[in-house]
């Protein structure tokens, strides 16, 4: 449903760039129908050999991967034992993801920030954002008869994820398997740290970092099993399990790990974030489980396939995706559409009627949408206009995903509002990826991007003009709209307490002395930001 419809003016609208989930082989963007972004997403009666185009192309290459492999497969005759053909599965996964790494290192942008020579006229390669580089672990495995032979190991994949999570989830009912042949990547103890992390979950000083050690990098999938339990969603809209955890682990799986700051891990932390924002009081009350849905899917799926460089770089070296969505919101427009596309490849939705299940659709890329940075004065003024008017009714749904689309703005940009300790960690690493992209526009003679230039945007700089100019002026309506709670107080401290240190830090004459003591003759600004880290 337009949940903006009559609330702001025309030009507030999203905007769309006239296609679907997907776009029929052939067909050039330019010449695509215009429409607004609240029509329904159609499914195109568009099929290649059976398989659906519905969807974006990671998705319509997992479809194809998956009917080349069973075609190559053939059928098992039954002479062949389940040993012979488990061997021959594993040497055939191997081989896949082999030959896949073989090709992202030659048509992909790499961890190191380099690009293959031969695709300097277009620098940066389509990302097929559901076949990421898959790590493997190599893991001893016990037989039912005895212990295999010490020398043998097998390559298993990084992710047995729902082996994992069905562990934790016993785990967390108390039902811990203790059998010799149970294989698990993570020991009792470290899920159990997990899982004590997890009932302090709506504090603000959770550490991110430290959950998704402890989960063995799956810090999201498990983050949201957790929230959907709390909330009950998975009840309440009679969700498939495995369906829903399919789903996660591919929106997991489809954040890039080799990013620096726009990763699984990133998603996890907003993902908290979000649902600290949700718990305040003034917005708890009035939230429908539809609403408290939207904001967690949202929040996990908001940075979703994000290529590590920014929109300017993908407009000016003539990306796919900036012509795809006309240069308009490019990279929020492909979170939300790989967001779709994941949702109805999973089947997650598929039991609910079609019109709701497009309204979902519709309102996820109304709130991912609106975490486009160059919207940022669009969105405040109208909130702060909403304020001063004091006309803001959250029996409205219009005005209840208005708000949404603020607290997943705030969650967004929340790094400078954490304690020191982790706002510095997320500050190296957004100004990191930064410098790669730098160098990547050093490197093929482009323009460097403002705040990429390493040799003069340092670290502090880049945080004081960030906190200045679009973390403080949002915190502060929303710091007003909270009336302001004990969370928001916090928040608000803990942004001026660590906007005085990277300014000391930037003027100060030896930086190093300052990180090890960064609260030397500090004085403590107004609105606390110590005694209520640990409030719910």
């Amino acid at each position: 449903m337009p949940v903006l419809e009559g609330l702001w003016s025309p030009d507030l609208r999203l905007r769309d760039s006239g296609l679907g989930v997907g776009v029929d082989v052939g067909v050039c963007p330019d010449e695509a129908p215009s429409s607004s972004v609240w029509d329904p997403l159609r499914t195109p009666p568009v099929t290649c050999g059976g398989l659906s185009l519905a969807l974006e192309l990671p998705a319509l290459i997992r479809q194809l991967r998956a009917a080349w492999r069973a075609r190559r497969g053939g059928p098992r005759g039954p002479e062949r034992s389940q040993t012979t053909a488990w061997v021959e599965a594993e040497k055939e996964e191997v081989e896949e993801v082999q030959e896949q790494v073989t090709e992202d290192r030659s048509t992909h942008l790499e961890a190191d920030g380099r690009l293959n020579t031969g695709h300097a006229g277009v620098l940066l390669a389509e990302r097929r954002g559901s076949y990421p580089l898959i790590d493997l672990h190599i893991l001893k495995i016990s037989a039912q008869q005895g212990e295999v032979e010490s020398g043998t190991r097998r390559k298993v994949k990084r992710l047995l994820s729902f082996q994992r999570y069905c562990h934790a989830s016993r785990l967390l009912r108390g039902l811990v398997p203790h059998t010799p042949e149970s294989l698990h990547l993570l020991d009792d103890d470290y899920l159990g740290q997990a899982a004590h992390m997890l009932s302090k979950v709506g504090t603000w000083n959770f550490d991110i970092f430290l959950f998704d050690r402890l989960t063995n990098g799956n810090s999201l999938v498990t983050l949201m099993c957790h929230l959907f339990n709390v909330y009950g969603l998975i009840h309440h809209f009679e969700l498939d399990m495995v369906k829903l955890h399919r789903f996660l682990g591919m929106v997991q799986e489809d954040y890039h790990s080799q990013n620096p700051y726009h990763n699984a891990v990133h998603a996890a932390d907003v993902t908290q974030a979000m649902y600290c924002y949700l718990k305040e009081p003034r917005l708890a009350e009035h939230l429908s489980p539809l609403d408290v849905f939207l904001g967690l899917m949202a929040a996990a799926a908001h940075d979703v396939d994000h290529p590590g460089v920014n929109q300017p770089f993908l407009i000016k070296t003539r990306h796919h995706l900036a012509s795809l969505y006309q240069n308009t919101s490019v990279l929020e427009s492909h979170h939300w559409r790989s967001t779709v596309g994941m949702l109805r490849e999973s089947g997650l939705l598929s039991h609910l009627p079609a019109d709701i299940s497009q309204d979902i659709e519709q309102q996820l890329g109304s709130l991912i949408l609106a975490t486009d940075i160059s919207r940022q004065n669009e969105f405040l003024s109208t909130f702060r206009e909403h304020l001063d008017n004091q006309d803001l009714d959250l029996q409205l749904p219009s005005h209840r995903h208005f708000i949404l689309q603020i607290a997943l703005k705030c969650a967004d940009v929340c790094n400078p509002c954490r304690v020191w300790e982790l706002s510095r960690q997320w500050s190296e690493r957004v100004c990191e990826e930064f410098y790669r992209q730098g160098e990547l526009e050093r490197k093929f003679d482009l323009e460097i991007s403002p705040l990429c230039n390493q040799q003069t945007d340092s670290v502090p700089a880049i945080q004081i003009g960030f906190i200045s100019y679009i973390v403080e002026p949002l915190f502060e309506e929303w710091h007003r709209f909270t009336e302001p709670s004990l969370l928001s107080q916090t928040v608000t401290g803990h942004l001026h307490k660590n906007k005085a240190r990277w300014s000391r830090l930037r003027y100060a004459h030896t930086p190093s002395d300052m990180q090890t003591n960064p609260d030397a003759e500090e004085p403590e600004p107004e609105g606390g930001g110590g005694e209520g880290d640990d409030i719910p």
